[in-house]
């Protein structure tokens, strides 16, 4: 048992190399049709991978991945696709920083009250798609996208009327009221990596725990995979399904607070945008391991942070949003085929297995 799960986990494992190695030639393939050379390109982005702030900034890059993408996956194992993270996190955001500005707590605990809240609000707005799959039987990949658009008006309809505060700098930039320094969460590096990297670290371990070492996460797993073989054994798939959803949730109002309490201090719209989505392409990457997403989030975080070298040889940075893109695809369709795959040559085994067990008559 444990060596088929070893070699899953290694067939798995190369299937998303193989993925990522498709992304970069046919970016090479891009890159020599607009007359750039390609060789030239990836010297300059990978060259940099060698320098302190640019590893320090792909760090504090990959930190909102790394939570964003553990929110995608608790619910993949449950065989819930929560595309809703985005709208999770907008929620939170502007929650927590117009609830962190409302209260004066010494350093620690104002941080924690601030991650309290954001776990809070980003659960409350979960749940709506979660009762509505378990009452209504609505479909969570539909109410999730939806719910990101009720979201992302609610808060910016919320934040214009009821939370902006006008600059007295003359500045163009509207926010919420600052956070008090008490709620700032301290730099691991000034201004080049957060401390909310190790929330992150965190996150993915008891993710881990959770899921593979616990029987909760036995019984998450069974129920994402076989609802009805696990309902006979007394698991109740909806209390699993709302359970996931509250988990998922609250994992996503994490995702924002390295922006907020780490660089912002006040809400702003544009504040941690896109963070959300890219983690799901980062969840799938990483196969919804913790150690596959944290590999996969310092990919992505590493092409962010040095995609700005491109330019300096005359190529456009937007050629690695580009590469993203197709490495998420190249993701979905080799990991799709070698699963299939697999799932032949095991079929296969076990019928040779069950021909040479077989007793003539």
């Amino acid at each position: 048992m444990k060596s088929h799960r070893l070699q899953r986990m290694l067939v798995t494992s190369a299937s998303s190399l193989l993925a990522v190695f498709v992304a970069l030639c046919i970016c090479a393939v891009i890159l020599l049709i607009t007359g750039k050379d390609p060789i030239e390109a990836y010297r300059t982005l990978f060259g940099a991978a060698g320098e302190t702030k640019v590893l320090q900034g792909a760090l504090n890059r990959a930190t909102p991945l790394m939570i964003s993408a553990a929110a995608v996956a608790i619910g993949f194992k449950m065989n819930l696709f929560n595309i809703g993270v985005e709208g999770q996190m907008r929620v939170a955001l502007l929650a927590t920083a117009v609830a962190g500005a409302a209260v004066d707590l010494p350093a620690p605990l104002h941080i924690l009250f601030c991650l309290v809240v954001a776990m809070a609000t980003g659960a409350i707005w979960a749940a709506i798609a979660g009762w509505l799959k378990v009452k209504r039987g609505v479909n969570e990949v539909i109410s999730t996208i939806m719910l990101n658009f009720v979201a992302l008006s609610l808060v910016a309809w919320a934040f214009d009327s009821f939370f902006r505060v006008e600059s007295t700098t003359g500045s163009l930039l509207v926010k919420t009221k600052e956070l008090p320094t008490s709620a700032w969460f301290p730099d691991i590096v000034d201004r080049r990596l957060n401390g909310m990297f190790f929330v992150a670290i965190l996150v993915l371990v008891l993710f881990y725990v959770l899921v593979w070492k616990t029987k909760f996460g036995f019984q998450l797993r069974a129920s994402g995979a076989n609802p009805g073989a696990s309902r006979v054994t007394g698991v109740n798939p909806k209390r699993m399904v709302m359970i996931s959803m509250l988990l998922s949730g609250a994992l996503a109002g994490l995702v924002g607070m390295r922006a907020l309490l780490g660089d912002v201090h006040a809400y702003q719209n544009n504040l941690a945008e896109q963070q959300g989505f890219n983690g799901i392409a980062v969840a799938l990457l990483g196969r919804n391991h913790p150690l596959g997403i944290f590999i996969s989030a310092l990919l992505f975080g590493y092409l962010g942070e040095a995609s700005g070298r491109l330019q300096l040889i005359d190529i456009p940075k937007e050629i690695t949003t580009i590469m993203t893109g197709i490495i998420v695809l190249a993701v979905v369709i080799i990991n799709e085929a070698v699963k299939r795959w697999d799932d032949r040559r095991i079929q296969h085994k076990a019928a040779l297995a069950l021909e040479s067990a077989a007793v003539p008559a």
